[in-house]
């Protein structure tokens, strides 16, 4: 899972010399029927770009905080775009905040990550505010990608994010794990161990469970434990879907920073 800084720097890098757009999003009707009004701030891809509240998917997860979505829909020219993006509102002001900066710049990173020819983004229903726990929140955004005019078959796009509800930071692979090359050959030995009971079957491509961090970039804390999230044929043929994998947290608790074990399994 990429840090927050390196999805910020791709995102300003791709919107260099753009404006800040602020889009105030009013009289949007929430579940209840009841009139609410949220603003919604993100860096401009360009000035077609429409960022709105979906209140329809609110939906309460902990009493502290809330799991809702945003639509951010926009034509750059080269991407267009058309996206639901989890988010979460309430508890701890500045742990939302991290959260839904976050996923909004995972979404721009994969605006951004993608050269060449014309394409589209387009939301998948995947993505989610995977667990909101009392110590940590996880989001899995999915997107669709495809060639403008379509190819062959879309292809779908990960990202995830991690947010430590105690210090509001991002906690990615190096942080959860002190010994980083420990952390991914347990990683790498219980994804093999694993994914021979899941679509990808005993012949799974082994080259992408290799102890490498892009290997296992993608990944959310529930209290079951650690979820990885594998790319589209990262373990296997397109044709299987996309494959995951959650290794418990006690077959990592000897790798896991031990000031993290409580955080991401609550």
């Amino acid at each position: 899972m990429a840090t927050t800084s390196i999805l910020r720097a791709a995102a300003v890098a791709s919107t260099a010399g753009m404006l800040l757009a602020v889009v105030a999003c009013s009289s949007d009707t929430g579940t209840d029927g009841v009139a609410e009004s949220r603003q919604v701030t993100v860096t401009a891809v360009p000035s077609t770009t429409s960022v709105q509240p979906s209140a329809s998917s609110t939906t309460t997860i902990e009493s502290s905080y809330t799991a809702t979505t945003v639509r951010v829909t926009g034509d750059n020219g080269r991407v267009r775009y058309d996206v639901v993006v989890p988010q979460i509102e309430g508890g701890d002001p500045a742990v939302a905040a991290e959260f839904d900066e976050s996923m909004r710049a995972a979404l721009q990173d994969q605006i951004a990550g993608w050269q060449g020819d014309r394409f589209t983004l387009e939301a998948t229903d995947r993505s989610a505010v995977v667990h909101i726990g009392s110590r940590v929140v996880s989001g899995l955004l999915v997107t669709s990608w495809n060639a403008d005019p379509p190819g062959a078959h879309p292809t779908p796009i990960v990202a995830t994010v991690v947010i430590d509800a105690d210090d509001a930071q991002p906690i990615t692979l190096d942080r959860l794990f002190p010994d980083l090359p420990a952390g991914l050959d347990r990683l790498s030995e219980e994804s093999a161990r694993l994914l021979p009971a899941t679509a990808a079957g005993p012949d799974f491509q082994r080259e992408g469970i290799e102890p490498k961090q892009e290997n296992f970039a993608n990944w959310v804390a529930t209290p079951a434990g650690m979820e990885i999230h594998f790319s589209d044929y990262q373990v296997g043929p397109h044709a299987i879907g996309l494959i995951d994998v959650t290794v418990p947290w006690e077959r990592l608790s000897d790798v896991v920073a031990p000031d993290l074990v409580d955080v991401v399994s609550s």
